[in-house]
């Protein structure tokens, strides 16, 4: 097939990670993973995805969608967008529990406002807690553009485990 193209992934073992992770409080481990001194998940690599920012509650990821992520329609494929909404809503809420605590996903929903492209360039992708309960928490999201044009937006609800 003529024009077919590549791209090499790697990534560490996300099982060693993982275990080193639960030494630590969620606000501690994502700034690790920030920092560089734990490598990312390997969906992180897949995504293009870069931690920027950690703060009790808030995360702020940069993504830079490719070619790879393009739907049959020339645009940047949704599910990368809700994808890219996922991690940042259970990134901030990971920021809240204590050592050895995590969280899961109970339901999602996305509104798409305006089509991404490789044209969009860089994402800035920001999760928020809106409140964190002992066994729930909630969050919203947002996807921009670097001149802060909002591309999608989110909000999710969080088991915590």
């Amino acid at each position: 097939m003529s024009g077919t193209q590549q791209r090499l992934l790697s990534w560490a073992d996300p099982l060693l990670v993982r275990e080193r992770l639960a030494a630590m409080d969620g606000l501690s481990g994502l700034r690790a993973l920030r920092d560089g001194v734990l490598a990312p998940p390997p969906m992180i690599e897949t995504m293009n995805l870069e931690l920027v920012e950690v703060d009790p509650g808030v995360v702020v990821f940069r993504c830079n969608p490719g070619p790879e992520h393009y739907n049959p329609l020339g645009t940047v494929h949704g599910g990368l967008a809700c994808t890219l909404l996922d991690t940042a809503f259970g990134a901030a809420a990971h920021t809240k529990p204590g050592i050895g605590q995590g969280d899961t996903s109970i339901d999602m929903n996305v509104s798409y406002l305006r089509p991404i492209v490789l044209e969009t360039g860089p994402l800035l992708v920001t999760g928020v807690v809106v409140r964190a309960g002992r066994r729930v928490i909630f969050a919203e999201g947002t996807i921009t553009d670097e001149a802060g044009t909002v591309l999608a937006r989110g909000t999710s609800s969080l088991l915590v485990l």
